[in-house]
Formats: C-alpha cells, structure tokens, sequence
C-alpha cells in the first residue's frame, strides 16, 4: 500500500518542475459507457492516481505556481444520497480533507469559477494533451491568453519510469498472483479442451486472490492462433500436440504484471517444439543477463534480433549469412516486434523512450520492463521446415533495474522445459 505522505511528496517533486508562473490541470478519468445505463467498471486516470491515490470520477487537480510558491487544489464530487444510493457513497470535500494533504479541497462544480479567479495572463499552462472531456476542454477555452502551453502528461510520466520501493512491492504481490495463475494453467491444461475455459482459470485466480482485474486482455492462443500476436478470440478447441502461447498478468492495486509462458497442451513437448522453445529461453535468459543501469533497450533489441537470427539459421528456417539476413530484416517475418516495454501503473507505461534531444534513455536503477523474445512460424508460410509450422513462442518475464544489475521479479513463474512437463503431469 502507499501512503498519502508518498503521493505528496510526488506532487512536490513535480512542482519543482514547472514553471515559476504556471497553473497546471488533470482531470480523473471519466465513467465509459458500456450500454443504454450500464457502464463499465470504473478504472481512474493513471497520471491522476499516480498523484493522488484518489478513486472517485468526476475529480481535478489544480497546482498554481507563483515564483518558487505552490498551492494545491482537488476539486472532488460532491455526496448526493440519491445518487449515492446507486452507484456507491462519495468522500465529498470533507472525507477528502481528512486523507488527502492538499491546501484546499473544494466541490467539482466549482472548477471553473476557480480557474477564472486564478488566471493571469502570460502564464503557463500545463494540462494533459490528450485528454478529451468537456470540462477539460472549456477549462482550456478559458485560457487563451497563456505565454505557453505545456503537457503536463509528458512530465508525470517520466517521474513514473523511477518504482520507489512500495510501488515494486504491489507490482511483487501482483506478480505472486499471477505466478500462482500460470501454474494452475501449467497443471489442469491436459484437461480442457478451449481456450476461453483455460482463459477462466487463469482469470478465477486473479479475482480469488482480490486482483483489481486483468492488467490486459488475457492471450491464450492454441496452436497457429500464436502467431497472431494480440490474439483475443481465445475460443479455438485445444488440441493435443499443440502448444499455447499464455500472455496473462493481473493488475492489483492499480499496478500491472505480464507475463507469458508457451506450454504444450497435453503437458509434454515434441522433439521440435523443444528446438523452438529452447532457442527462444536462451535468447531470454542471455538478454535478462545484460540488464543494468547505462545500458540501452535498444541494445538489448538489436542483441535479441542477432541471436534469434543465429538460431533461426541453425534450425533451418532462415537461409544464409547472418549479418545479411539482418541487414535486409529477413528475421522481422518471424520476430515482428520489440524486446520489451515500460511497466508499471500501466501495462505498457506511457513513459518515452527518448529524451527532448531525441537521445535514448538508458536504463536506471527503479525502472521496470518486460523482456519477451519471441519467435512466430506460421503455418501457411511456406518457407516455414514442415516440422516447425504453425508454431508460436513468446516467454516474457518483468525485470527490475538495480544498482549493480537486475532482478527477474517473475523468476518464480516456471519455463525450464522440465519444470513445466513436470506440473503437467500433476493431475
């Protein structure tokens, strides 16, 4: 769990980023409409949470910076019973004040005739580019005579690359959930014969152990159905002799995991399903042993991309020199993606790559990314040797940056070839 004193301090270490004469906007986000009057569930901004811990829609949050001087303002819903009775009791402005260290907290209503008492012209504003609501809007109307437009996204963002030490414990609970996930997979896949009941599985856990949801669509992808990389469908018959390809994480207390595992469907592999996987771990498990601070992603892309193609050529499936099947990306047909992606609050963290100067930001102690080689062999490619067709692989671990390397926080989740047949004979 984190504190209110964590939140604060994060709204501090921001503030000294704007500009001295600066008035800055973030809305929560808003309920989405699912159907006529259902909605679905709630989820809040996660620039907003990140700031705030607050849960409630219909919320802002306002800092005017006056030279090296900073107030802070949370605008929240108002309680009204009859709504309440409905859709849940509201903090209202005083439940607010008592767990919130904000200077002032008034009702949402009251936004815009806030704003407009505290406009000066010539100042800064900073608000969030790509949020697109009607109240965000007309506050931004408001403010047509600013020296300077900024997003504000763009700098919450990159205080969220750095975890601080609470933020990788939930991200530890959410990864211990999800292990327990995938090892129950591992065990009762022998048994089922579609993917949406292993889906069911994989998600019971999430729930029993009081995830907030999945951090993501769950993949689970039988067979050629791995090769389509964001594969949702998951209603194929499983069938035996195959492997599926499991891209599932749960988000807990707003903080996400994902992982993937690749496991045969009756609990052993064949001789060619092994070759495959077997190049894909080491891949793995050679890029994991890079990772450390001043270290670039991109490195660990290209290294991933030079070793799959190595591989690839050892199984016969390219044809020719390495560096040239490289240069002309003969191993993209088969290794379409990236070596891995930001997490955290999100999935896929909104934090950039590179910095204003367009130079790449090497990786620093905090930062957590996933490492996810792949390697996905269509079965109507005919390039493709016939034992390996219509064979997908993705093994993908979440890995914490430390000051001397690294740690596999997803280690726990079995992918030795021996670790998982042995779980699959387990009845």
């Amino acid at each position: 769990m984190i504190e209110e004193k964590e939140y604060k301090a994060r709204r501090e270490k921001l503030i000294e980023k704007l500009d001295e004469h600066s008035i800055s906007i973030l809305f929560s986000a808003e309920p989405k409409s699912r159907s006529n009057d259902t909605e679905y569930p709630y989820r809040q901004n996660s620039n907003f949470y990140y700031l705030t811990g607050f849960k409630e829609d219909s919320a802002a949050i306002v800092i005017v910076k006056k030279k090296s001087k900073a107030k802070t303002y949370l605008f929240v819903a108002k309680k009204e019973p009859a709504l309440e009775l409905w859709t849940g009791k509201r903090l209202g402005v005083e439940g607010a004040k008592e767990i919130f260290s904000f200077d002032e907290v008034f009702e949402y209503e009251t936004l815009q005739t806030f704003f407009r008492e505290n406009i000066v012209e010539k100042q800064t504003l900073y608000y969030d580019f790509s949020h697109n609501c009607e109240a965000h809007n007309s506050i931004v109307s408001l403010c047509k005579n600013f020296y300077a437009y900024k997003n504000l996204a763009k700098k919450i963002a990159k205080a969220r690359l750095i975890k601080s030490s609470a933020e990788i414990a939930i991200i530890r609970k959410a990864l211990s959930i999800t292990q327990e996930a995938h090892h129950r997979a591992m065990s009762v896949v022998p048994k089922l014969q579609y993917e949406y009941e292993l889906q069911a599985e994989i998600e019971y856990i999430f729930k029993k152990n009081g995830a907030y949801s999945d951090a993501y669509t769950s993949i689970v992808a039988s067979g050629n159905a791995a090769n389509t990389l964001h594969y949702i469908s998951n209603d194929k018959a499983i069938k035996k002799g195959e492997l599926l390809l499991i891209d599932a994480g749960c988000e807990y207390d707003y903080y996400s995991s994902d992982i993937t595992r690749t496991i045969p469907a009756d609990g052993l592999f064949s001789q060619a399903q092994k070759e495959l996987y077997s190049l894909v771990l080491d891949v793995e498990k050679e890029i994991i042993s890079m990772i450390k601070p001043g270290v670039m992603r991109s490195a660990l892309h290209t290294k991933s991309e030079e070793l799959l193609c190595e591989g690839m050529v050892r199984l016969g499936i390219l044809k020719g020199k390495v560096k040239k099947l490289l240069k002309e990306k003969k191993h993209k047909a088969f290794y379409p993606h990236g070596i891995g992606h930001w997490m955290g609050l999100d999935v896929h963290d909104e934090a950039l790559y590179k910095n204003k100067k367009a130079k790449e930001i090497p990786l620093q102690e905090g930062m957590v990314l996933t490492i996810e080689p792949g390697i996905y062999l269509d079965e109507e490619n005919e390039t493709v040797p016939q034992k390996y067709k219509g064979i997908g692989i993705r093994i993908e671990d979440d890995i914490l940056v430390t000051s001397q390397g690294c740690e596999n926080l997803s280690k726990n989740i079995m992918k030795e070839i021996k670790d998982i047949e042995s779980l699959g004979k387990k009845k």
